[in-house]
């Protein structure tokens, strides 16, 4: 137990450091933005291409690892939509909202480092793959259905291009497809360049981890945390079950990876979840509910690694 609050602890306490540096006052909105950039446009893509340039193309390709994160995180999709939109009638974009938090876990800047704790140099390859179920197979699925739900006289094309523009722009995408592009081709960078991606790439969990504290102070959870405990349940229960179950199914025989897989799975939802709710007016539910789910992940995920240290999963 004391090996996994070890683990827990550390991720926390940079959390905190964030949080206290925001209330504080020594940092304001547009330095926690200027945070964010740093890690999603520079420091992970930097830390993805160096996990997958420097592996075998049949070591990236973990084909029973990326099918069983996908169909769990496919099967809380569909479950999320059936909640919100049969059973509490909020409409098809409400409704693919609240299936967002449930299936898009912080793989970055928290499932990242706690693997990372966990497997070592093993999690960067690992993250590639969720990295790449999340980006390239359930946000253009959701962007669609939320798109569809949405009262608009866009035409199809324009919305499917539109998302396609996004994926494609996406630097971790990029990072992703030119990484496996080196490992194919067996390229290499010139030195410089390389020693930048180390310096980069080492920068971005604890600087992730410090993003999440800086973002969860400027939230509120006031007169919300009725509406979003079943968000809250859905991704820190029902997704790493959803996972662990297909694992099972398809009989996954690497314990490590499955145990990176099942935790990643019970990370809360990714940071950008308010960003993206704004898009469609619901960032203040979305905002309530990442900080809920961040404060509660603290006690599920320290339970979920105590499950496996103590072979029970």
């Amino acid at each position: 137990m004391l090996t996994v609050l070890n683990i827990t602890s550390s991720i926390f306490i940079i959390i905190a450091m964030g949080f206290v540096t925001v209330r504080r006052g020594l940092l304001g909105p547009k330095d926690t933005r200027a945070l964010g950039v740093f890690v999603i446009d520079y420091a992970l893509p930097a830390l993805l291409f160096k996990a997958l340039s420097q592996q075998s193309l049949g070591q990236l390709l973990n084909i029973d690892l990326l099918l069983a994160y996908t169909m769990g995180s496919l099967l809380m999709l569909v479950f999320g939509i059936f909640v919100g939109y049969l059973i509490q009638r909020k409409g098809l974009q409400v409704a693919t909202i609240l299936a967002m938090g449930m299936t898009m876990s912080n793989s970055a800047f928290m499932g990242f480092p706690i693997a990372q704790q966990m497997i070592g140099s093993a999690a960067s390859a690992s993250l590639a793959v969720y990295v790449s179920v999340e980006n390239l197979i359930m946000l253009p699925l959701i962007f669609t259905l939320a798109e569809l739900g949405r009262k608009t006289k866009s035409h199809w094309f324009l919305i499917i291009r539109g998302i396609a523009y996004r994926l494609i722009t996406n630097p971790l995408i990029i990072s992703i497809s030119v990484g496996v592009l080196f490992s194919a081709c067996d390229l290499h960078l010139p030195v410089p360049f390389n020693h930048a991606v180390d310096m980069l790439s080492g920068a971005s969990a604890p600087v992730a981890l410090f993003y999440i504290g800086c973002t969860l102070a400027g939230l509120s959870l006031k007169g919300m945390a009725s509406d979003i405990s079943i968000i809250v349940f859905g991704k820190l229960i029902l997704h790493p079950m959803a996972v662990y179950l297909m694992l099972f199914l398809l009989a996954f025989d690497n314990p490590v990876l499955k145990q990176a897989a099942v935790i990643n799975a019970s990370m809360p939802m990714f940071s950008i979840y308010p960003l993206l709710g704004q898009k469609y007016g619901h960032e203040g539910f979305c905002a309530a509910a990442m900080v809920l789910t961040t404060i509660m992940s603290f006690f599920t995920i320290t339970g979920l690694l105590w499950l496996f240290q103590s072979g029970y999963l």
